[in-house]
């Protein structure tokens, strides 16, 4: 079978967005249209995100056709350390041996050490990890840098991303924006768009998930005021805005929903997973009958009701123990 190419000669896994900037689809345990990594494709070039283990054959291949050598790239960035983002760094790092690998500072020592996060992450997956994410190798710890609000990565040119810490999905994530175009990389922070539809959904995985630092994100996304949100999952939008406000909208109301179905469910999480997905699945549009099912599914695992229910639950009481904590101190 042919690899299906754009009239520009590359496949159709990799979508040229101009300046020098090209989004990559990683392929996320061989489905399109979960995982994106771009490209900025300058005098020093640089990767955003790598996805999963799995993932680091097929961006290593967009790599080389889009004219990057092993010696040529000069940076990786993870905008967080979950392993649909940052799962192929170690293998991406012996790859491409002379790119220096940055990432927020809460995330360096996973990176270099990523034993006590796969131990979590079988945990939570099970024998799913293997399929959907695969082992992550450790990266050497003298090729991590480790960057807050305000820490810079060199294009060349004059050219620069600067990173903006945006806690509330994950207490390791970033945002990164890039000087010459104003293209925000949002990673999960503002949640999973969906092309096929145009909606935005939250990302509320346990354990990191908080509502309040999620929303001072948002606002803050909100007034470095992007040209283009570009989303790990999946792809760039240009209704920045518009697609902001709704995921402020959307954030809210999926915590209200959980409140509720906590109240009304007594604490039974598996009903108050019925519940929420029931309330939640008008909210959005149906796919058109060309999407994808199968990805589609995927997606769902990595940001569907039952994920977003454990971590707004888990938030839930952990502000619920604080209130009582406060009540027992006065």
């Amino acid at each position: 079978m042919h690899e299906a190419t754009t009239p520009g000669g590359l496949p159709d896994t990799i979508t040229p967005l101009g300046d020098e900037i090209f989004a990559i689809d990683t392929k996320m345990a061989g489905y399109e249209g979960i995982t994106s990594s771009y490209l900025i494709r300058t005098e020093r070039p640089c990767v955003v995100e790598v996805g999963t283990a799995g993932s680091a054959p097929v961006l290593h291949d967009a790599l080389t056709r889009l004219g990057v050598s092993p010696q040529d790239l000069a940076t990786v960035v993870v905008t967080h350390i979950h392993l649909d983002h940052a799962g192929g760094t170690g293998d991406i790092a012996r790859l491409f041996p002379n790119a220096e690998i940055v990432v927020h500072e809460r995330g360096a020592r996973h990176l270099a050490d990523p034993s006590r996060l796969m131990r979590s992450a079988r945990m939570v997956w099970g024998e799913r990890l293997d399929v959907l994410f695969g082992e992550m190798s450790p990266t050497e710890a003298t090729r991590i840098r480790a960057v807050d609000t305000g820490g810079e990565i060199d294009l060349g040119g004059g050219r620069r991303l600067t990173a903006y810490y945006s806690p509330g999905h994950a207490k390791h994530h970033v945002g990164l924006v890039d000087s010459a175009t104003g293209d925000l990389y949002v990673g999960d922070a503002v949640g999973v768009y969906n092309p096929h539809t145009g909606d935005v959904r939250p990302a509320t995985p346990p354990p990191d998930f908080d509502l309040d630092a999620g929303l001072e994100s948002l606002r803050l996304f909100g007034d470095i005021s992007p040209r283009r949100l570009m989303f790990s999952h999946f792809g760039a939008v240009e209704k920045v805005e518009e697609t902001l406000e709704r995921a402020v909208v959307e954030l809210r109301a999926w915590v209200e929903a959980v409140r509720k179905a906590r109240t009304s469910s007594a604490g039974d999480l598996d009903h108050a997973v019925a519940m929420v997905r029931e309330q939640v699945r008008r909210r959005y549009r149906p796919l058109p009958e060309d999407a994808p099912a199968d990805s589609q599914r995927v997606l769902e695992i990595l940001s569907g009701v039952e994920g977003n229910v454990a971590g707004i639950s888990h938030w839930l009481d952990q502000v619920e123990a604080d209130q009582a904590a406060d009540r027992s101190a006065r």
